[in-house]
């Protein structure tokens, strides 16, 4: 198959860019429920004391109704809380971690604006900062968005499960340069944005070989 089901991530993990750049065409679950602990609203970065965690908070209620949430929520209705300055709190995280990268310079000005600018969904949001990684990725893949929900797609590659951030599912990326790796060594499948301020142009050849993550889980 050369069709892969992903969903649309914050700054998504090495793992599932390594999975879109080897893919003909990609189709965008929109009508799934939200979960919680999922690269939907949380990413890892690596800055000075290692591994960190950045979270973007989200209600627990309806956009449509506006209603509290049981706990079915679908992703596409999730709204961003912005009653926390969370975007002043991640740019901020970023710029530290990664002002000494070798590309930061050259990708700021194209990313600081979702920083600045404020959204109310996730899902829109997400799909923001998928369209910053694909322009500097230099790639653009065959993209749908679903129109309903898939409960066992046949006709491609069933790869959601690469939303959760709790396993690796086998994913071990090659090494590259990291700002902070001669102090806590070499961080697997972090944001993909660790690869693109490191490698910059030549993270497109890094994702098309490098072996993919497990889809039997």
């Amino acid at each position: 198959m050369n069709t892969v089901l992903l969903h649309p991530a914050y700054f998504g993990p090495v793992s599932q860019y390594a999975v879109i750049a080897q893919y003909e065409k990609i189709v965008f679950e929109n009508f799934d429920s939200y979960q919680k602990q999922t690269y939907r609203n949380r990413m890892y970065i690596y800055d000075a004391n290692g591994k960190l965690l950045l979270n973007i908070p989200v209600k627990h209620k309806s956009s449509l109704t506006g209603k509290e949430s049981d706990g079915h929520q679908l992703y596409k209705e999730v709204l961003i809380d912005n009653s926390f300055e969370w975007q002043k709190q991640h740019w901020r995280a970023l710029k530290a971690s990664y002002q000494t990268s070798p590309f930061f310079e050259f990708y700021e000005d194209d990313i600081v604006h979702l920083y600045k600018q404020q959204f109310a969904h996730l899902m829109d949001f997400n799909y923001q900062c998928q369209a910053f990684v694909f322009d500097a990725l230099g790639i653009e893949p065959e993209i749908k968005q679903s129109e309903e929900y898939f409960r066992n797609p046949k006709e491609m590659d069933n790869g959601r499960h690469l939303i959760s951030a709790k396993k690796d599912f086998n994913f071990s990326a090659t090494p590259y340069q990291q700002v902070f790796e001669p102090k806590h060594g070499f961080i697997n499948n972090l944001s993909i944005l660790d690869l693109i301020f490191n490698l910059g142009p030549q993270s497109l050849e890094f994702l098309e070989n490098q072996k993919l993550p497990d889809f039997n889980f």
